[in-house]
């Protein structure tokens, strides 16, 4: 629970709810879990405070116990708690963004991740996840991604280090199936994707990763991440100065067409 911090209580609370709400209907957690898909053990665990419930099993249970909307009433503060708490305003600014530009140098970003190489980084956390805990975070960074495949989606680009493409996160097949679907989002009009060779004699991201976005107010903010502490500038002068870096990134790096080709041939193990 130490991972989940203040959620602890909003978790206990909806559990209660939920209990409350059962029991008044005369079901118990067998009949529930099999009217919503989910297993005893599993409606148990969210009773108790101890697992934070899909968005699935909220609109099921609401309506399954009549309960008006009180318990989907909550689904978006129990959506937030599948992130780590250092990433939740990120994440709140992400969901409104009309703009998102990411320079990575370390792991591909998780908005363009797949499934197990999503769940092979987060099992590569130390102190270790519990299980439960990265299955959650897994989830939640897999709907994160609906901004690529929403009808309006932001305008999107990432500058990649090769360095990424090279570094076999969870195995060489995931690394695969990882850079497929790299190029599958990068022939996306609404997306760019870029990649810095490690040949490149110069190279102004060396500061380390970072995050501009753009939401539909006209708010640029820009977030940075390192060893589970996070930073969001809103102030112009922080954003105008990494916006500029991110500009040179862009012009040191392979333009998005030799990207692709370049993706292609690490994909085919050319070096």
């Amino acid at each position: 629970m130490g991972e989940r911090g203040d959620d602890t209580g909003l978790l206990r609370g909806f559990g209660r709810q939920l209990k409350l709400l059962r029991e008044r209907e005369g079901l118990s957690r067998e009949e529930l879990g099999a009217w919503v898909g989910y297993g005893r053990e599993q409606i148990a665990s969210v009773e108790q405070g101890r697992r934070i419930p899909s968005p699935e099993l909220i609109e099921s249970a609401d309506e399954v116990l009549g309960a008006g909307g009180l318990l989907r009433a909550m689904k978006e503060e129990l959506a937030q708690a599948r992130y780590p708490a250092f990433f939740r305003d990120a994440a709140r600014l992400e969901a409104r963004a009309v703009e998102i530009h990411v320079y990575a140098c370390q792991a591909v970003p998780g908005l363009l991740q797949t499934e197990e190489y999503a769940r092979a980084v987060f099992g590569m956390m130390r102190p270790p996840l519990p299980h439960e805990v990265i299955e959650e975070r897994v989830v939640a960074r897999m709907e994160r991604q609906a901004h690529i495949s929403d009808r309006r989606p932001p305008l999107m680009s990432f500058v990649l280090d090769e360095s990424i493409l090279r570094r076999p996160i969870g195995g060489s097949g995931v690394l695969r199936e990882q850079v497929e679907r790299l190029l599958q989002v990068g022939r996306r009009r609404e997306v760019e994707i870029q990649i810095m060779p490690m040949e490149r004699q110069e190279n102004a991201g060396l500061a380390g990763p970072f995050t501009l976005m753009e939401t539909s107010d006209g708010k640029r903010v820009a977030y940075l991440e390192v060893q589970n502490v996070s930073q969001l500038h809103t102030k112009r002068e922080s954003v105008r100065g990494l916006e500029a870096k991110y500009g040179i990134l862009r012009a040191q790096a392979l333009n998005p067409r030799e990207s692709l080709t370049f993706m292609e041939k690490a994909l085919e193990g050319e070096p």
